[in-house]
């Protein structure tokens, strides 16, 4: 199995909205008893919250499901828990530095790291932008590219 967390400021915005389009992308390719998704945030401002009403309404527009996503924040044993920990910009790397000591035992990564060529080197958050369909490009370019790194590096 392998576990993959997203991870953004709140925990509302970016990262749901990225596990909600990484967890249908599984789907589609029917790999969800070999990749487990989840998100989380640095701060706990939002904890048991769903995502954004910005970010459900353009999952609705797409049909991806949201169903049962509620803000947490990102714990020390999710540095044990996941293989992949990716963020969303260069702040998270920094606050997740700040948390725990990042070891070889998980990949430590931004979304844009897995796009060639990628628009934006961090995902900008539209919790302040206000530009939740640019963050949703983003998002999603982001996590299939990221999806076929896991393939192809975990031999899926």
């Amino acid at each position: 199995m392998v576990n993959i967390l997203f991870l953004c400021l709140g925990n509302i915005c970016r990262s749901p909205m990225a596990e909600a389009i990484f967890r249908d992308l599984v789907e589609q390719e029917q790999l969800q008893d070999k990749i487990k998704v989840d998100s989380a945030g640095i701060g706990k401002w939002h904890v048991g919250k769903p995502p954004h009403q910005g970010t459900r309404r353009l999952l609705d527009q797409y049909s991806i499901s949201y169903k049962g996503l509620q803000a947490r924040q990102i714990q020390r044993k999710d540095f044990r828990d996941f293989d992949y920990i990716i963020a969303m910009d260069d702040n998270n790397i920094n606050d997740l530095q700040q948390i725990e000591q990042v070891t070889n035992e998980v990949v430590v990564a931004k979304l844009m790291d897995f796009v060639d060529e990628p628009q934006e080197v961090n995902v900008p958050d539209p919790y302040f932008t206000n530009n939740f369909e640019y963050t949703y490009e983003l998002v999603q370019e982001g996590c299939k590219q990221l999806l076929q790194h896991i393939k192809s590096t975990h031999q899926l």
